[in-house]
């Protein structure tokens, strides 16, 4: 089942935030997450906040989209008369292509009405490959999305049975040619590696099938077992192996080298678009990791405005009745402070590729610094520069490097 969602303080019932929050905010980025947290079925590996028919417990998903405007509708009231256009859209899951493009849409078009959409906005939806096609593609492109990103994870049948994807192999790969042919320009693809009983062939055949797709840009993530997934209950009871650590690590390195070869680069340490091109990168992601502003309408969703972080309820009937009570559907929030935001800004920046400044570091960070730079682990051009950026080799020990930068 979904993780716990985090500690905090009661969010007031009208959604209102400390005056602090709108400090600086005309210099900040404005984006929006929409969450359907619905899917045909759960994954192995999957703890997002995600439900099934048999989870929902009777709770329908026909007035979601609805419900979501809702709480756009709510953002608009909180923020007030906040002057900026979105920027960037996402909407993520669970499934959101099991609604019908038209829901979609229609979410789309009331943060349109009620905030603007900036000239080049992104707008991006998640994609099941077996729950769109080309006229599914067509509808979105339509409506206003302009990104799209397919979840593929593996090219091999048995990497996939193990993960409990359902889609059918090459699949992912004919949904590219299919959103391009309803004018998508930017397609993403997202890979998963280090699953138990894959090969380094294995990955290397998952690679080269996204490659040859033609996506602008590709995600390739290390798998992680979460507590209370079904994947985890197989390898506590021995029917599959755990993936080590030193396996990761080879599959990035052949990520990175495949992916670096047939001409994409690293902008984030698990994300790769194509070189020189600034707008195949995902640029809600870029907002995520800068510290810029969010809004995250949707059961369990997570936003972020001007240091205040909150969260909503988590199951789908608690938060359709938190709207119909005219409430916000906050289940907390906490008020970071200047050191929170600080150390944020190194955990986040230093995973991208253009890293962090030196400058956000204390004294014991910036020592720590110096013997990453000295161990190969920091670029020493940009070091020079004032900035600490990871090498390939800091990428592998992105995790220990960055605790040191913040102690």
């Amino acid at each position: 089942m979904p993780s716990a969602l985090p500690d905090g303080e009661p969010m007031p019932a009208d959604g209102a935030l400390p005056p602090r929050a709108f400090d600086g905010a005309e210099a900040r980025a404005l984006g929006f997450y929409l969450h359907v947290p619905y899917c045909a079925t759960r994954c192995g590996y999957c703890d997002f906040n995600t439900y099934t028919a048999t989870e929902l417990g009777g709770f329908s998903r026909e007035r979601y989209a609805e419900q979501a405007v809702e709480e756009i509708r709510l953002a608009r009231r909180v923020l007030g008369d906040d002057p900026r256009r979105v920027e960037t859209v996402f909407v993520g899951g669970g499934t959101p292509t099991l609604l019908p493009a038209a829901e979609l849409g229609r979410m789309l078009a009331a943060i349109r009405d009620e905030f603007g959409l900036a000239e080049n906005a992104e707008v991006t939806t998640e994609a099941n490959p077996e729950s769109v096609d080309t006229g599914y593609l067509g509808e979105l492109r339509e409506a206003g999305f302009n990104r799209v990103s397919f979840g593929m994870q593996s090219a091999r049948p048995h990497v996939l049975r193990v993960l409990d994807r359902t889609h059918t192999p090459g699949r992912p790969e004919e949904c590219v040619a299919e959103a391009r042919k309803a004018g998508f320009s930017h397609v993403n693809l997202d890979l998963i590696y280090g699953t138990p009983g894959e090969t380094d062939e294995d990955w290397r055949a998952s690679l080269d099938a996204a490659l040859g797709a033609g996506p602008d840009h590709i995600s390739a993530y290390a798998l992680i077992v979460e507590e209370g997934t079904q994947l985890a209950r197989r390898i506590r009871r021995g029917e599959v192996p755990m993936t080590d650590d030193d396996v990761h690590a080879d599959r990035y390195l052949i990520a990175e080298e495949r992916l670096t070869a047939a001409g994409m680069e690293w902008y984030e340490v698990s994300n790769w678009a194509v070189a020189g091109d600034a707008a195949a990168r995902c640029r809600h992601n870029e907002l995520y990791w800068t510290g810029a502003d969010w809004w995250g309408a949707g059961p369990g969703a997570h936003s972020h405005v001007g240091g205040v972080r909150w969260w909503n309820v988590k199951h789908p009937a608690a938060y359709a009745q938190a709207l119909a009570e005219g409430r916000s559907p906050g289940a907390g929030r906490e008020v970071l402070t200047a050191e929170d935001r600080r150390v944020e800004r190194i955990l986040l920046e230093l995973r991208l590729g253009r890293g962090c400044p030196l400058s956000l570091l204390a004294p014991q960070g910036a020592k720590a610094a110096e013997r990453a730079r000295e161990e190969g682990l920091l670029e020493p051009g940009p070091y020079e520069e004032g900035r600490a950026v990871l090498t390939l080799r800091g990428r592998l020990l992105a995790d220990a490097v960055v605790r040191g930068l913040v102690d």
